[in-house]
């Protein structure tokens, strides 16, 4: 049985989550240092890399399905987010959803952020496709990595 909240309001409360974790850690110093701002970017990171987890450890009966994802190039929108298209196959013999985690790195492979999308009801055979967006602005180059798939 699945949990009671729907895969989109997961989504909502976990980039809420994250959101709110980044505003309160950088205003909670009026320390402006560069290392200062370096712990609470990684706080964040983590923040966000731990609720992402937790969005698809409460889906039960799910398998892993990271193999069936594929993602976009990321690109920047006007909100100065990072974004990356996702698209997941659907192999199996009837309709199902998918959540995956995706983990926004710089160009030497660092975390930057973390985001999860659902794919819902991708009808048996099909593709779906959904958006990745960062929680945060980045800056430099960012590239998409699907780090967890999980099909239900």
């Amino acid at each position: 049985m699945h949990s009671p909240r729907t895969p989109r309001t997961r989504t909502a409360v976990l980039l809420t989550a994250a959101a709110l974790t980044a505003v309160t850690l950088t205003s909670c110093s009026d320390d402006g240092t560069p290392s200062s701002v370096a712990s609470k970017a990684a706080s964040a990171v983590a923040s966000a890399t731990a609720e992402a987890g937790r969005a698809l450890d409460e889906i039960k009966g799910g398998v892993d399905a990271k193999d069936a994802v594929r993602v976009g190039d990321t690109t920047t929108d006007a909100d100065g987010r990072a974004k990356a298209e996702i698209t997941v196959k659907n192999t199996t013999g009837s309709t199902k959803s998918f959540a995956v985690q995706v983990d926004f790195e710089d160009e030497d492979g660092k975390l930057l952020d973390a985001a999860v999308v659902t794919v819902s009801d991708v009808p048996a055979g099909a593709t779906g496709k959904g958006t990745a967006r960062s929680t945060r602005d980045l800056s430099g180059q960012v590239r998409a990595e699907v780090a967890r798939a999980v099909r239900y």
